[in-house]
């Protein structure tokens, strides 16, 4: 097994029995000269990197540097390495670009087979509180099943939360019905929401591990957002959904708001295929 690791090695500290692979991807639109020496000097730093960095110690590294695409390089070194887990540092944002494309991050993890875990700081600790974020889905069970195998979550409380909205709620006050009624209606969908996370954790063979249970009224992001500045989590574990075209290029996803906005590490794991 190996993870392609494309900055904060030190992360690497938590999955020590792995072998680690530094990729970086240097940019082929430049003379061919420029590239050459490139090549050379960032493989020269790569292997002080191994030598000198004290989390890479006691660690099986190698290094590679290729040219192209950052985000396809990364894939294909990932593909070529047979990776577990692609671990990347906190991305630079540069606005209106991300916007049209996406950060590198985002586009790997949208095209890609392979969970991809961000890492947003410094290394202290094993994580000792991880959020769960699910919506009852299997990319969602098969996220927490690949935080478990990855051991990334052996030493961490662990919680799961859940997010909802009573679906119609905003159309019924138009459909002439009382507040009563509306009321009602909503509690009882509250009740369902916070009945699932116990039914899902049953059902993907979790529910005897122990696990808090989170359940609150709103968007997903807004939910995911307030949970994690007041209990301040040390990694977020959170599924994509597979979506293609039109949907893929311009909708906003729950991971893709997490990765821009939140200061913590996150775990992204792509769907089964």
């Amino acid at each position: 097994m190996s993870i392609s690791a494309t900055k904060d090695a030190s992360v690497a500290d938590r999955i020590r029995d792995k072998y680690v692979t530094l990729v970086h991807v240097i940019d082929e639109d430049q003379p061919a000269e420029l590239v050459k020496i490139e090549t050379r000097e960032v493989g020269r730093i790569l292997d002080e990197q191994i030598n000198i960095v004290p989390e890479l110690r006691g660690l099986r590294c190698r290094r590679t540097v290729i040219t192209g695409d950052p985000f396809a390089g990364i894939l294909s070194t990932a593909e070529s390495t047979k990776a577990d887990l692609i671990v990347m540092g906190a991305h630079r944002k540069q606005l209106l670009r991300d916007i049209f494309v996406g950060t590198t991050v985002e586009r790997v993890i949208r095209t890609g087979p392979f969970p991809v875990l961000m890492a947003n700081g410094e290394v202290k600790w094993s994580y000792r509180m991880a959020l769960a974020a699910v919506d009852m889905s299997e990319p969602s069970a098969h996220a927490i099943r690949t935080a478990r195998q990855l051991r990334l979550v052996d030493d961490a409380h662990f919680m799961v939360v859940h997010a909802f909205i009573p679906p119609g709620q905003g159309m019924m006050s138009y459909a002439g019905l009382t507040k009563e009624s509306i009321d009602e209606y909503v509690a009882d969908a509250r009740q369902r929401a916070t009945n699932e996370p116990a039914a899902f954790l049953e059902a993907n063979e979790f529910d005897d591990q122990g696990w808090s249970r989170h359940v609150e009224e709103g968007r997903p992001s807004t939910v995911i957002s307030r949970i994690v500045e007041a209990k301040k989590p040390d990694l977020l574990v959170i599924g994509t959904h597979g979506r293609s075209g039109i949907a893929k290029a311009l909708l906003g996803s729950v991971t893709e708001e997490a990765l821009r906005s939140l200061n913590l590490d996150i775990l992204a794991v792509p769907p089964m295929r």
